[in-house]
């Protein structure tokens, strides 16, 4: 049976860059501990939308713990109670039933407030325009094929890797003719089912669209 949470967030809004924030409090309820921070925010957004009131406004984009765009503070620290992932990595699970979640932005004198908890990353953006760098020595990577790996945890990886490129032929299959188009629609829900049925209607797709 799948385990939920009744929280209490306080999350920072803030309407612009110059304008004066503030905590506000929500009641969020029936949260799925097996979702991410991300997704309880989406929660809570689409609970606001239906209240009438303003969703609250955050970054993030590859929500796979590679771009960094969803950093923020939870509960004082940066990303949240979990060591060593990011904001959208972060699950419910780290947190228990009735507990109260404070929510910030990404606070430093570089990223002013766009708005609730969107920050601008200009100042980072033009250090990488500049090829700002450091030099750290942190030794040679070990050899791919020299590090052992469970069939297990390689039948996932391939299942993931499967997924991904499904993913890119379909939006592919956008711009293909609508005949085309059509079949990839009627075979989609394949590729949601994971595993081996993910295999094949990956190659079906692949034969339709490119």
């Amino acid at each position: 049976m799948e385990k939920t949470l009744n929280i209490t967030l306080k999350v920072w809004r803030q309407k612009g860059p110059k304008e004066k924030g503030r905590f506000e409090e929500y009641k969020l309820n029936g949260v799925s501990t097996d979702s991410s921070f991300l997704e309880m925010l989406d929660l809570l957004n689409e609970q606001l939308i239906n209240e009438g009131k303003e969703p609250v406004v955050f970054d993030h984009d590859c929500r796979e713990g590679i771009c960094g765009m969803c950093s923020l503070y939870i509960n004082g620290h940066p990303h949240g109670p979990d060591t060593s992932v990011t904001t959208c990595q972060l699950h419910m699970r780290k947190f228990n039933d009735g507990d109260v979640i404070t929510v910030e932005p990404w606070r430093s004198a570089g990223f002013p407030v766009i708005r609730d908890l969107m920050v601008d990353r200009r100042a980072f953006d033009k250090i990488q325009q500049a090829g700002g760098y450091i030099s750290v020595n942190t030794g040679g990577a070990q050899d791919a094929n020299a590090i052992p790996i469970s069939k297990i945890d390689a039948d996932e990886a391939m299942d993931s890797a499967t997924c991904i490129g499904a993913t890119l032929i379909v939006i592919a299959a956008i711009a293909t003719p609508i005949a085309r188009t059509q079949r990839v629609r009627e075979i989609w829900f394949y590729v949601m089912s994971g595993g081996a049925v993910l295999k094949i209607a990956t190659m079906e797709i692949a034969r339709l669209v490119l």
